[in-house]
């Protein structure tokens, strides 16, 4: 039975299709049946007996069709997915996905030049036979924003540190290098990045061309460091533009989302290496309200980490060790003890829900907190009471976690953001340095309430940060006004199960949660996705109501100018882009 039906999959796409797509208990397809049917009919006699005869067999083998495609046992749910594959491979087709695994491209294309004159030969002949070769980076992108099914270009084996200056405190390095790659480097030479993002295994291009950030009042996006660039265009070759040469150029491309040229080389205004003490508290909204804008002036780095269905807001603020005098590093709690509610929270669910610990599994008591809360939402990640259990217990986690911790800057502002998982990041502005308009805690007031109103299983953390302005127009915190501060809000959904209908349900909740986000908040509060996080509506409408909201934040015509310029034949382009920012051509 199962090397017949797997032939009549190869041969059929239409019936592979369906059964991919199928409920593991599906409903009678009555088209489909009524087409086999017609078909069984048409080659028997009149006869009731070998009518009804060949109903039968048609049964019988559906049944025993379906029964082999979906041998699902009781514990399905918590079994690992199995890819189907219905035809090997080509050797020569590369599968490229990110970080979270919500977006995937198979590919023949996939260029890694070693050095600039490998670049501008692979750049030149993909514009001559009009071959798409997308720059993408380390592949983090919650979006895929770097990803194409027709080719891409990595530029992992151009990774060098070319310069540094001690005294300018500059470095020039190949647009390749990753972000932790960089910060061990500078070690020697006594100097670190300005900023960081949440992670450090990004590629300077990347984190550049996107518009990352980190979090302080005073601290710009990460875009706002490069001093110039050296971009390789499909159209006028490689170009070198800073705030001296070509600074029109300059701005649109040090965030130009990898279209306006393959970003080649970088050169980063740096600071002195330093050490930060970070100081982890728990607060509350109220709290907060009272004591915002002096927290914002006073910290150096600050985020709020907002936990959905409690009264608990997790403060951590970082400064330098020169700012404080002799601060209190031991907690009240030990990791044991911070970590005891979550672990019988865990043990009691296992029960609850029936489930063996597998004999490989790793001993909880070795597991981390995001790793434990993981496991925990893979139980039952979209049930919302079972999703409030989980918060209440990383609400107490954190309240045993207080304390301050000293380590380089480097170390102390990254971030364990959890395991794979669904992202949508917004900026808003939200007032002046000197007059922070407060607009950024009525945002979270009226997310919270939205989340409870609505039921939605939103786990936690929801992490709220603020950068400066970037004088980047294609910024999401671009302004022209220097004492301007931006507040990003990022909501979330965990990927805590490799079982593929889970990973869809959950990414179809995720994608409501965000719908109920962008009716009720975006316009009100002028918020605008992350470069690295917005997605692509599918229904024409809402994406003609997308491309109509970027035009009139950013300077789309000037961005689909210079991309006409530099590559005319849109081959460092992909689809997201090309739906969010459609080249229409120009009446004669």
């Amino acid at each position: 039975m199962q090397p017949l039906f797997s032939r009549l999959l190869r041969r059929s796409p239409l019936l592979r299709h369906h059964l991919l797509n199928a409920n593991p208990y599906p409903k009678p397809n009555i088209p489909h049946l009524h087409i086999l049917r017609t078909v069984s009919s048409s080659s028997s006699s009149d006869s009731d007996i070998r009518k009804y005869a060949g109903y039968f067999v048609l049964v019988l083998g559906c049944g025993a069709a379906t029964y082999y495609s979906f041998p699902f046992p009781a514990d399905a749910k918590h079994k690992k997915a199995q890819i189907f594959k219905y035809a090997p491979l080509p050797d020569d087709l590369h599968t490229v996905s990110n970080w979270s695994g919500t977006h995937e491209v198979a590919t023949r294309v996939f260029i890694q030049p070693e050095s600039i004159p490998d670049l501008e030969k692979a750049v030149k002949e993909a514009n001559e036979k009009r071959q798409r070769i997308r720059p993408v980076g380390s592949g983090l992108s919650p979006n895929g924003i770097g990803l194409s099914r027709l080719g891409m270009v990595n530029l992992a084996l151009m990774d060098k540190v070319l310069d540094v200056n001690k005294e300018a405190k500059t470095v020039r390095v190949q647009a390749g290098i990753r972000v932790s790659q960089l910060v061990d480097a500078l070690k020697e030479h006594g100097l670190t990045l300005q900023n960081f993002a949440s992670i450090r295994e990004q590629q300077i291009g990347g984190i550049i061309q996107v518009g990352a950030h980190g979090t302080g009042a005073k601290l710009p996006p990460i875009d706002e460091q490069v001093i110039s660039m050296k971009i390789v265009t499909p159209a006028k070759g490689t170009i070198e533009v800073s705030k001296e040469k070509n600074p029109e150029l300059f701005y649109l491309a040090r965030c130009g989302l990898g279209t306006l040229g393959v970003v080649a080389e970088v050169t980063l205004q740096c600071v002195e290496r330093h050490e930060l003490v970070e100081h982890t508290f728990v607060s509350n909204a109220d709290e907060i309200k009272k004591n915002h804008k002096k927290w914002l002036a006073e910290n150096k780095h600050i985020k709020y980490l907002w936990i959905p269905y409690t009264d608990t807001v997790v403060v951590v603020k970082c400064n330098p060790l020169s700012k404080w005098k002799s601060p209190k590093l031991t907690s009240k709690y030990t990791n044991d003890e911070a970590m005891q509610h979550v672990r019988n929270l865990y043990r009691e669910s296992l029960v609850k829900y029936r489930v063996e610990q597998a004999a490989d599994e790793p001993d909880i008591n070795e597991l981390s907190f995001t790793e434990l809360r993981d496991k925990l939402l893979a139980l039952d990640p979209l049930n919302k009471d079972h999703v409030v259990k989980v918060n209440k217990a990383e609400a107490e986690y954190w309240k045993k976690s207080e304390g301050y911790r000293v380590g380089w800057s480097d170390e102390i502002l990254g971030f364990d953001c959890g395991g794979q998982q669904w992202v949508s990041e917004t900026c808003f502005p939200t007032g002046s340095f000197a007059k922070p308009n407060m607009k950024d805690l009525d945002f979270m007031e009226e997310l919270m309430k939205l989340i409870a109103k609505e039921h939605v299983p939103a786990p936690a953390p929801i992490e709220q940060r603020w950068t400066a302005r970037s004088k980047s127009p294609m910024s999401p915190a671009s302004s022209p006004n220097e004492d301007d501060i931006f507040s990003w809000v990022g909501i979330i959904m965990y990927l805590p199960t490799t079982d593929l209908r889970q990973r869809k349900d959950i990414t179809e909740e995720f994608f409501h949660y965000r719908h109920l986000t962008q009716s009720t908040l975006w316009d009100h509060y002028s918020a605008f996705e992350h470069w690295a996080k917005i997605e692509v509506p599918k229904d024409k409408e809402e994406l003609a109501k997308v491309q109509d909201r970027l035009r009139k934040r950013f300077p789309v015509d000037a961005f689909n100018k210079a991309r006409k310029e530099l590559d005319p034949n849109r081959i460092l382009s992909n689809a997201k882009l090309d739906k969010l920012f459609p080249l229409l051509e120009s009446p004669v």
